[in-house]
């Protein structure tokens, strides 16, 4: 991969292949029989808990007979179907079947509410629905609008009644579908999970997909064309991140496995053995604060303390430092073209003989065990969906596993930038992804083209407008991008506080420190027109008993533990730590525990784990107002640390 910077300011990736016309993502599967005949592409976990090898070749004459019962059953080109079901071998047969004969594909979360499932059947005038459970079809049914004329599920028969329909259809006829489709064909509409206002049908064409997944062999081409990449994926494949690496591993030569209750995650890794993870922070924070709670208080929990410190040292002893261009890189009036190597910065002088042995006996010790969570095979995580602590990186990549954190919308086909294995400082998301480029506005904030970009929105032309201006797409997030072309995201545009005196405040910044404790399930920053800066926190109901246990105390409710002296000094603490990252104005000068709990299941938080912030900060205005009222307390004083606790009125 190539990186250079032109004299615009902007950044670009070249691409060294594009999608052709006629290529679409059911071609770009089927081109790995070619390649790689008899290749073992996925693994499916049987009743008994084994996993038996598909390879490529009956999994595409498996999905071959499901396209022929939808070309059966009336299914037409350019016609609408809706997906409701887990991340899952099924959901994968289905959704190639209706991109083979044309159809465009419309996922839905299993979390979705009823509101929001009416809104999407009715903005994409979905014709046709697949569920996974009769409960599914159910809800669907109970809101579908009359355009909707079946909702099918998997429970009841679904793949079969296909597989009847299929008679009398041939493979020449499945053929001549998947001719037909060109690469500026529409392939899906993702409805984005966004923290504000109604999902936006986001329109993603088959080039979108194919383009962005032949730019993923510049970059990790390493681990997509390797047969020794094992993915265990877990995600919803709703989600455009889950469903593009999806398609990458299958278009390449690795071996995909499904794990679609979360509830056997574990279990499915340890008999499994993934090289490689796909996760959000939030999978990353629980193992870590799992890990520390199962060590305890007393010796072993200093003793894991000990240890998360030594691998947090040595991943930084191995970071990239910076340096600046050479100026010829930069100068004249047309695009500078001097490649820039993607691992052209400088490394540290890496850690010393100290800093080894300390961490050899950390990880004899500790570090292996946390590990061994992750499977004896792992290698890589792939972090995407939100921001990662540094902390959090740090410790990660202390325990030799390559950690890649990118970002991406549903607007860029998931990843837009993406850190590569050999340069992946913990505090960026990479650099731009091949055929994209990236600049900063003079506000801050990130916009974006090239291959992986959506032209727009479905039946939003207004949104469209607003969005894509003068070529570029408008992220929403604000962002940087120093001189060797490393991408940082440093907080939501619309989600920027101004508190009363003008400071300006990314909330980002602490609640990604905070997040890390184990204490806190989760944490909203709040100040906006505020004359200073607070935070709710609500408790970690899992993670509550391990920590009361830690500290000798008695096990209670999160409700009662919020009223506890030691939680109150826990907290206080992790506030004191995270407000050194930032200003005495951008700083946390009072919180709240608040008695809530935020799901996606009740809406407060997206399915890639994102707080929906409007929706807390609206329903939570009565807390918010009481913590500007002056309950609790976190205001320094001289006499009683850092923080203390005001009285009651």
């Amino acid at each position: 991969m190539t990186v250079r910077r032109l004299a615009d300011g902007s950044w670009e990736s070249i691409a060294t292949r594009e999608a052709t016309e006629d290529m679409n993502l059911p071609k770009m599967l089927h081109q790995r029989v070619e390649r790689h005949p008899g290749q073992v592409a996925i693994e499916r976990r049987s009743n008994v808990g084994a996993w038996r090898r598909v390879t490529m070749e009956t999994f595409l004459g498996e999905d071959d007979s499901i396209a022929r019962g939808l070309i059966g059953i009336g299914l037409e080109a350019g016609d609408h179907l809706a997906i409701l079901a887990p991340t899952s071998y099924e959901w994968l047969l289905l959704d190639l079947a209706l991109l083979s004969v044309g159809a465009i594909t419309v996922p839905i979360y299993e979390s979705d509410s009823a509101a929001q499932i009416e809104h999407i059947l009715t903005d994409a005038h979905v014709t046709r629905v697949f569920t996974a459970t009769t409960q599914q079809a159910e809800l669907v049914g109970s809101v579908a609008p009359g355009h909707t004329v079946a909702i099918d599920s998997f429970d009841r028969g679904a793949q079969r009644m296909i597989a009847r329909a299929a008679t009398g259809i041939t493979i020449e006829n499945v053929d001549q579908r998947r001719a037909t489709i060109s690469s500026s064909d529409i392939a899906t509409i993702i409805y984005t999970s966004g923290t504000t206002g109604n999902p936006k049908g986001v329109a993603l064409t088959h080039a979108n997909f194919v383009a962005t997944a032949q730019g993923a062999r510049q970059v990790l081409g390493e681990v997509i064309d390797s047969p020794e990449t094992r993915l265990l994926l877990f995600l919803p494949v709703a989600h455009v991140l889950a469903r593009f690496v999806m398609y990458c591993l299958l278009a390449g030569q690795g071996v995909t496995a499904f794990s679609p209750d979360t509830r056997n995650l574990v279990n499915d890794i340890a008999t499994f053995k993934p090289t490689m993870l796909l996760v959000v922070p939030r999978v990353m924070e629980k193992v870590y604060n799992a890990a520390a709670a199962k060590a305890g208080g007393g010796m072993k929990g200093r003793m894991f303390a000990w240890a998360a410190k030594q691998a947090r040292a040595l991943s930084k002893a191995s970071a990239y430092v910076g340096s600046p261009l050479p100026e010829s890189a930069v100068a004249g009036p047309g695009p500078d073209t001097t490649p820039i190597p993607d691992a052209s910065a400088m490394p540290s002088p890496g850690p010393s003989t100290a800093l080894k042995l300390r961490g050899r006996v950390a990880d004899v010790l500790v570090l292996s065990k946390v590990r061994a969570i992750l499977g004896p095979n792992l290698h890589t995580i792939i972090s995407g969906g939100a921001p990662l602590a540094p902390d959090l990186a740090n410790f990660y990549r202390g325990l030799g596993i390559t950690l890649l954190q990118g970002y991406g919308l549903s607007e860029t086909t998931g990843p837009i930038s993406v850190e590569t294995p050999q340069d992946f400082p913990p505090d960026s998301v990479g650099f731009p992804w091949p055929g994209n480029r990236m600049k900063i506005a003079p506000d801050g904030e990130l916009l974006v083209q090239g291959i992986s970009v959506s032209k727009g929105y479905h039946n939003l032309p207004e949104a469209t407008a607003e969005a894509y201006v003068d070529g570029w797409f408008k992220t929403g997030d604000l962002a940087s991008i120093d001189d060797r072309g490393h991408l940082r995201i440093t907080g939501r545009k619309k989600e920027l506080i101004v508190t009363a005196g003008g400071k300006n405040v990314s909330p980002e910044i602490l609640e990604d420190s905070l997040a890390t404790h184990p204490l806190i399930a989760n944490v909203i920053v709040v100040g906006d027109q505020r004359p200073y800066v607070g935070a709710l926190f609500t408790l970690d109901a899992d993670m509550l008993p391990d920590w009361l246990s830690k500290h000798g105390l008695p096990q209670c409710s999160p409700t009662e533990a919020a009223e506890l002296p030691a939680v109150r000094e826990s907290l206080e603490k992790a506030v004191e730590r995270a407000n050194k990252a930032v200003s005495r104005a951008e700083s946390i000068r009072k919180f709240r525990i608040i008695d809530a709990t935020f799901t996606v299941e009740n809406g407060y938080v997206t399915p890639s784990m994102k707080l929906r912030r409007r929706k807390v900060i609206t329903d939570y205005a009565h807390e918010i107002d009481a913590l500007y009222g002056g309950p609790v307390s976190a205001e320094p004083t001289k006499k009683r640390g850092f923080f203390h606790r005001s009285k009651k009125n």
